[in-house]
């Protein structure tokens, strides 16, 4: 079992940067992949980037793709998420999850925080 809570979320302008993070607790958090994901109103949540259990491999939405990075850090039980030049379409609740495999779909993950709001004024 994994718990997983995130933060860092706020509002920021348009070019401006955050740092998300996602504090997992329990002692396995170094056996999962981790994923960030965000959701806007009205649609669907999307895959935004995830990263293998040890770091060793990152993969990225294609819209994010240069502006924003994955990294974690297994002895504090954290995964980061840096967004950088950021853009109003990036507005969304900003989730974080645990799975077995590094995927990019939503129904490969077992365990996701509560989620944290994102705001990118213009």
């Amino acid at each position: 079992q994994v718990q997983l809570v995130e933060s860092g979320g706020g509002l920021v302008q348009a070019g401006g940067s955050l740092r998300l993070s996602c504090a997992a607790s329990g002692r396995t958090f170094s056996s999962y992949c981790m994923g960030w994901f965000r959701q806007a109103p009205g649609k669907e949540r999307e895959f935004v980037a995830g990263i293998s259990w040890k770091g060793g491999s990152t993969v990225y939405a294609d819209s994010v793709k240069g502006r924003f990075t994955i990294s974690r850090d297994n002895a504090k039980n954290t995964v980061y998420l840096q967004m950088n030049t950021l853009k109003p379409e990036d507005t969304a609740v900003y989730y974080c999850a645990a799975g077995v495999l590094l995927r990019t779909t939503k129904e490969r993950y077992d365990y996701w925080g509560q989620g944290t709001q994102v705001t990118v004024s213009s």
